[in-house]
């Protein structure tokens, strides 16, 4: 069962091919799966690393997965990826968005007065 906020089998398929495959060399990794429903429910709560539920794995390998896949790269490619690949079928659509608010500086922002 995909609870709320996880992968579904559909985008699973999608992903799957373009994770960096299993490294031959010590111990096994942890189910790419699991690991990024783990990774996924942090960044959707805000909660502290700590606090992934255990059924994702051990927070310290979400932790570990998720800061080595953003140092080389591979989070930057997937999203690449998808987009190109969505894109080419027409499912982007690429709007600007321009945030036009200004904020005042308040008048005594400018620091103090020179003497003299």
């Amino acid at each position: 069962m995909v609870r709320r906020g996880e992968l579904t089998d559909k985008a699973w398929q999608r992903i799957e091919p373009l994770l960096p495959a299993t490294d031959a060399r010590g111990r096994p990794w942890r189910d790419h799966r699991q690991v990024i429903d783990g990774i996924l429910w942090r960044l959707r709560t805000g909660s502290p690393w700590r606090d992934i539920p255990e059924r994702y794995g051990p927070w310290q390998t979400c932790y570990e997965r998720f800061k080595r896949w953003d140092e080389n790269g591979t989070w930057a490619r997937l999203l690449e990826q998808m987009q190109v690949k969505d894109d080419s079928v027409g499912n982007v659509e690429w709007v600007v968005s321009i945030d036009s608010t200004i904020a005042r500086a308040h008048q005594h922002a400018a620091g103090a007065r020179k003497r003299g």
